[in-house]
């Protein structure tokens, strides 16, 4: 009786385990048999795609491979074809945006569509077994992907430039002519590439065509993540959307999008993060809607980050750092970041502006659009605007009790010390500042750092509830790096 009970305990476990579990209510598994009497012959495997499909995948498998059996694929929806792969791929999909090669992107209209298998070899007296698993996405709530994978699985630092251009807006470079053209997207990810960065994220403006070609070039740039983007872009101002592939309405002020506010929502609800692009810029006729000077102004609640760095502009009047410090005075714990906004791949390295210049640097559990998303999120971020490829900035709050990194909250009680322990590489000769409330502090005095990596510790006493960065500068007083906001309150 007893073994009868450790069975069946042993069933239950093995079947909430099991990858042959049922498969989600939405999803089918189409199977069947390929004989030697289908050879030369095309079979249709219909299937039905419901209402509301956002994207289509399938994963196709089929048995006799090691007796010459090949199987070839293709597609068809209630109206048109949608592509042909043949033997070269044995998973796809597609959606309105974007698509695996070999395959259109498009409305995927609900009704019946046909799964097609071509069978150019199968011999007489063998039965080939297969299985076509097929999977609707309905609800895009969490962040897009072109990689069903991690390029890299381990936690660190990852590099990259959250802000580009390219022909699917207005970026441009010179043909082999040596004239002005739209610049392929392909250049761009050459380019990042080329100096070291780990993701990137091309943000054309308004347009989502940029999906389908990196949909193309991912596997091929399998070190560098690409992560779905775009620059909203209206007359009141510019904003990042990362992580999206679905349309987003861009027309503020009108009678469906009334305002900012309407179309972050709409981003938000997809899963997006948002960012503020150069909200400091000049506005009108200098750089239409470039500034950020939307009225009433949009709920700060649905934004993630603000671009502080843009381009070559780190400090002045048009650098975004002082839009970003009035926010987080406001109360918002929004993320600095930076993005070149390069218009031009071919742009030299050493130019203001190139692809990587400047740099964000983003603390993440594995190079995916997920963590690097995540890690934007969390506020355990730093700029590098000297485009180096192992500059670093993290900052670690203790008082007697706990601790807090860039981005976090330390609960401290009024009158406690509290000690900063701030890590740098690659910045000897430079000097680290404290930040607090958007004003150095002559409490904690600036630093020099005498070595390539050193940890410099700088302490204050708890009071009212405030945040706290850290930047370094160089020998000539220049912007080097720019750290994140330790948030403390008692």
């Amino acid at each position: 009786m007893r073994s009868d009970r450790i069975l069946l305990l042993f069933l239950a476990v093995f079947l909430a385990i099991s990858p042959l579990r049922a498969q989600p209510p939405d999803d089918l598994v189409l199977q069947g048999n390929i004989t030697g009497a289908q050879n030369n012959t095309y079979v249709a495997l219909p299937f039905s795609v419901p209402a509301g499909t956002l994207r289509l995948s399938i994963s196709f498998d089929y048995t006799g491979r090691e007796q010459k059996t090949a199987l070839d694929l293709g597609l068809f929806d209630p109206q048109r074809f949608r592509g042909w792969s043949g033997g070269n791929k044995s998973s796809f999909t597609l959606s309105e945006t974007d698509a695996t090669p070999s395959y259109l992107p498009g409305t995927l209209p609900a009704g019946t569509w046909r799964l097609i298998v071509g069978v150019p070899n199968i011999r007489a007296s063998v039965v080939s077994h297969y299985t076509a698993r097929i999977h609707f996405t309905r609800a895009a709530t969490q962040p897009q992907s072109f990689t069903a994978t991690a390029l890299n699985s381990s936690a660190g630092w990852y590099r990259g430039d959250l802000h580009m251009h390219t022909a699917h807006s207005d970026g441009s470079c010179l043909s082999q002519s040596g004239k002005k053209v739209p610049c392929p997207l392909f250049l761009t990810a050459e380019a990042a590439a080329a100096r070291g960065l780990d993701f990137i994220a091309i943000t054309d403006h308004n347009t989502i065509s940029q999906y389908n070609d990196e949909r193309e070039l991912q596997p091929y740039f399998d070190k560098l993540l690409l992560i779905p983007g775009r620059e909203v872009t209206t007359f009141h101002g510019h904003a990042n959307v990362f992580g999206v592939t679905r349309f987003i309405d861009f027309r503020a002020g009108t009678q469906d999008v009334p305002d900012e506010s309407a179309w972050m929502r709409q981003a938000a609800q997809y899963g997006a993060v948002i960012s503020l692009n150069h909200p400091n810029a000049p506005s009108g006729e200098i750089c239409m809607g470039c500034g950020w000077t939307a009225d009433p102004p949009a709920d700060m609640h649905l934004v993630t980050a603000i671009e502080a760095i843009n381009g070559g502009i780190s400090e002045g009047p048009y650098a975004g750092v002082s839009f970003w410090e009035r926010q987080l005075n406001a109360g918002f714990h929004l993320t600095g970041i930076g993005g070149s906004d390069n218009h031009n791949a071919p742009k030299p390295p050493d130019e203001p502006g190139s692809v990587g210049s400047p740099t964000t640097v983003v603390y993440a559990h594995e190079l995916s659009v997920p963590a690097i998303l995540d890690g934007i999120r969390s506020g355990r971020v730093f700029v590098d605007l000297t485009t180096s490829r192992n500059r670093l900035l993290d900052v670690t709050a203790h008082d007697a009790a706990q601790s807090a990194a860039m981005g976090d909250t330390l609960h401290a009680s009024s009158r406690d010390t509290i000690r900063f322990d701030v890590h740098i590489i690659g910045c000897a000769g430079s000097r680290a500042e404290a930040i607090v409330d958007g004003k150095p502090d002559d409490a904690m005095p600036a630093q020099s750092i005498g070595n390539e990596e050193a940890v410099l510790h700088f302490s204050e006493t708890a009071g009212a509830a405030h945040w706290v960065r850290f930047n370094v500068r160089g020998a000539d007083g220049k912007l080097q790096l720019l750290g994140n906001p330790v948030y403390l309150t008692h």
